[in-house]
């Protein structure tokens, strides 16, 4: 592991810091948005969230988030020294430009730019499941390991990836994007513009598409099928990048619970053959409720700490 990329402990960020405060952590999702204070052990405070509007007006989306970011900097004891930002994806690198698939409001909507005008700190901004890698790989279930995969199934189906220690970026920042590998080659239309994407057929509103009812009534069957849609991209992704493991959060996935990790796990062992990838595990991830908002802050103080090392500072 190396320390402060995926591990962002108070003693990998304090040296040059900007202060020793806490920071504000802002998760955005296509279902809800949530605010919090978290301090450099990783404990949230103050935290509100809300239901994220389904408006086709960019600024009435813009509006909830931003009562929420007011009502939690207004109620913190201790004011943030920077702001970290998971949203869903795509993003432009650095989030200067959002268009979640989840949030039809936003396309190219200048997320950074807006939320620094709002507050008045310095923000950082990746994709949401990228957060959640940081964030486990810090405190949850990846800790102590350098490869590993972490993915949010939910409203929308996102991962981050670890190699070598490093959270991986690729050339615009969006690398870790699972939800899109093709699971079912005939299947549903995703809203990427693609067919059989994981995130067509195991996201929320996709069972509830094919269901007809919300993913917590799913059946047996149900459950079991998302799992082995999972497990076998994981095993892709285990197979190409030689991780041998995979932490899931998600309102979906951990809503399934055994059920789904159990298929998941099955279906890994299925199709993950070569001598490297056999040993893949999935689990779920060790944070629960609070890794969004650890995860946008793990991206704050990752932000803090390379500012930090710049010439001049």
């Amino acid at each position: 592991m190396v320390a402060g990329l995926t591990d962002p402990r108070p003693d990998a960020v304090h040296e040059g810091a900007i202060g020793p405060g806490p920071v504000l952590a802002v998760d955005i999702g296509g279902t809800k948005m949530a605010v919090g204070i978290v301090d450099r052990a990783g404990a949230v405070s103050t935290r509100r969230s809300g239901p994220t509007p389904r408006s086709s007006d960019p600024e009435v989306v813009f509006a909830t988030l931003a009562a929420l970011i007011i009502e939690v900097i207004d109620g913190s004891v201790r004011p943030p020294v920077w702001c970290g930002v998971g949203c869903g994806g795509p993003l432009q690198a650095g989030g200067d430009r959002a268009s979640p698939l989840n949030i039809p409001g936003w396309s190219g909507f200048s997320l950074r730019h807006r939320i620094t005008e709002l507050i008045s700190l310095p923000v950082s901004i990746d994709n949401d499941a990228k957060a959640l890698a940081l964030a486990e790989g810090w405190l949850g279930a990846a800790r102590n390991r350098s490869d590993y995969l972490a993915m949010v199934v939910s409203t929308g189906v996102g991962g981050g990836i670890v190699l070598d220690g490093h959270l991986l970026d690729g050339a615009n920042g969006n690398a870790g994007h699972i939800g899109h590998v093709v699971v079912e080659p005939e299947g549903r239309p995703c809203g990427c513009g693609g067919y059989g994407c994981l995130e067509a057929e195991a996201s929320g509103p996709a069972i509830e598409a094919v269901t007809g009812h919300p993913p917590a009534e799913a059946s047996a069957a149900v459950r079991r099928r998302t799992g082995v849609l999972v497990g076998r991209a994981v095993a892709c992704v285990a197979n190409l990048l030689d991780l041998s493991l995979a932490v899931v959060a998600g309102s979906v996935a951990l809503g399934f619970g055994e059920v789904f990790f159990d298929a998941a796990q099955e279906e890994i062992e299925r199709r993950a053959r070569l001598e490297f990838s056999r040993t893949t595990i999935i689990e779920p991830a060790g944070l629960g409720a609070d890794g969004p908002l650890v995860g946008a802050a793990a991206l704050a103080f990752r932000a803090e700490r390379e500012a930090a090392r710049r010439p001049g500072r």
